[in-house]
């Protein structure tokens, strides 16, 4: 008996070869293991067998029936995987090429334009061997607050309207500086690195205000790090962003997490809104920076008594407004196509 199982476990294994469609395989299978199959044909004698034949027939039926339904399960994939990639091959479009997208009467598609600067400020940083870091969305009370120099009582949480959720211990990020106290964590000094993402804040919406939006934050900590560095990597990321040298100035600006904390303004020429023929200079409050306060230094794991550090925040959206003179935030997070088409790449 087990010589006629593995007759025909063989005679399966090569009809099972020369097919190509999965109602054949299906057939096969069925031939071999249904009701009426050829194998369960034998396995039914098994009971006429005497107990020392059904102690060496039962586990070899047993083991080939187990590949049998391991080679059909195996050919109804492969199977599959070529049918997929021959329907692919007969339908396959380069949409890398303009004209391909002509034919099928396809319009060129593009960044968003707040993705666009976004990566634009990512390539500046890089060249100046920042790292590029992610965060979570989804924020515990001690990152998003606590090791920033925010503690429970602290009245700056009140500058920041948070969507909590029911535990009352995680919220919606409200800034990427997150991102920068799990960034100190993981490394030593001297570091430097960038944290773009999107962030929440509970609050009403009107042409300057959104309830989301997008910041990118960074952080260089080393020894001798001062304001001076604040200065030089600032005007050479506006330089990058808006092709020349930017006049810029620090004005005091209270923060938690830096000591001391300035607003960067930046001289910017604008249309007057009575003389539409007229420009006039003025300052533009563009980002908030600082040097970094030793107690977020402390919450990293760095030292404050050997090493000092920098700290900036972006705000993405209001960058792209100035850059594309765009009056209206709520433009950009409306997933209307036909604002978004004009920033398409082709």
């Amino acid at each position: 008996m087990i010589e006629k199982i593995e007759e025909i476990y063989s005679s399966f294994k090569n009809e099972l070869n020369a097919l190509s469609k999965q109602a054949e395989v299906l057939n096969l299978k069925a031939a071999i293991l249904g009701k009426k199959g050829s194998l369960s044909e034998i396995l039914k004698g098994l009971k006429d067998a005497s107990p020392e034949e059904r102690q060496k027939i039962g586990p070899v039926s047993n083991e080939i029936k187990k590949s049998i339904e391991r080679d059909i399960i195996d050919k109804l994939k492969a199977i599959e995987f070529d049918e997929i990639n021959e329907k692919l091959e007969k339908n396959r479009t380069d949409f890398s090429l303009r004209d391909s997208l002509r034919e099928l009467g396809l319009q060129g598609g593009g960044l968003h334009p707040t993705h666009q600067i976004q990566r634009e400020i990512e390539d500046v940083f890089l060249s100046m061997g920042f790292e590029v870091l992610d965060g979570p969305h989804i924020e515990d009370e001690y990152h998003n607050f606590e090791a920033l120099n925010i503690p429970e009582t602290h009245p700056a949480r009140d500058m920041q309207d948070t969507f909590w959720f029911a535990d009352k211990k995680h919220l919606l990020r409200t800034h990427t500086s997150t991102i920068q106290i799990r960034g100190m964590k993981e490394r030593k000094p001297p570091f430097a690195f960038v944290g773009p993402g999107k962030v929440f804040r509970s609050e009403r919406t009107d042409t300057t205000h959104e309830m989301a939006f997008h910041q990118l934050e960074g952080m260089m900590v080393g020894e001798k790090i001062n304001t001076g560095h604040l200065i030089y990597f600032m005007k050479t990321l506006l330089k990058a962003i808006f092709k020349k040298d930017m006049e810029v100035r620090l004005r005091p600006g209270y923060f938690p997490f830096v000591e001391p904390g300035f607003e960067l303004d930046i001289r910017w020429k604008k249309p007057d809104p009575k003389d539409e023929s007229a420009r006039h200079s003025g300052w533009l409050e563009l980002l908030p920076c600082g040097m970094v306060h030793p107690n977020v230094l402390k919450a990293g794991g760095v030292d404050p008594e050997k090493y000092s550090g920098f700290a900036f925040g972006l705000g993405l959206d209001r960058l792209v407004m100035v850059n594309y003179a765009i009056e209206d935030i709520r433009l950009l997070h409306r997933g209307d196509l036909r604002f978004n088409k004009q920033f398409a790449s082709f």
